[in-house]
């Protein structure tokens, strides 16, 4: 009974010591705006929102050729974001990524 105890406890500290890896993971994304289009507006909120969270941009705007590092870490433990990003023609477009994993973002348009 002893031995199963004990694999029991490793077992559970095993889990712990993995969960509390995938919060450790870097969730910084640097995205390059190589569209030919100012980006008026990006949103960025993790598969498990129904909602989107504010404008990343706030009242700053990313131009053809220009870039920002953003830090997707907001606590939940996701990787996967959804991206909703608008140009200054009024055109939009959505995309999934797994920020986890990615380091760079290059919009095109």
């Amino acid at each position: 009974m002893m031995h199963f105890r004990n694999a029991t406890v490793a077992g559970l500290v095993l889990l712990t010591l993995s969960a509390g890896a995938s919060f450790a993971l870097d969730r910084k994304l640097t995205v390059y705006n190589k569209s030919g289009y100012t980006i008026t507006e990006f949103y960025g909120s993790n598969s498990g929102s129904n909602n989107w969270e504010e404008d990343i941009l706030g009242k700053d705007v990313l131009p053809p050729g220009g870039s920002v590092t953003i830090d997707f870490n907001d606590g939940t433990g996701y990787c996967m974001f959804d991206f909703l990003v608008k140009f200054e023609d009024g055109d939009e477009m959505t995309d999934k990524i797994d920020v986890c994993t990615v380091g760079t973002y290059n919009i095109t348009n």
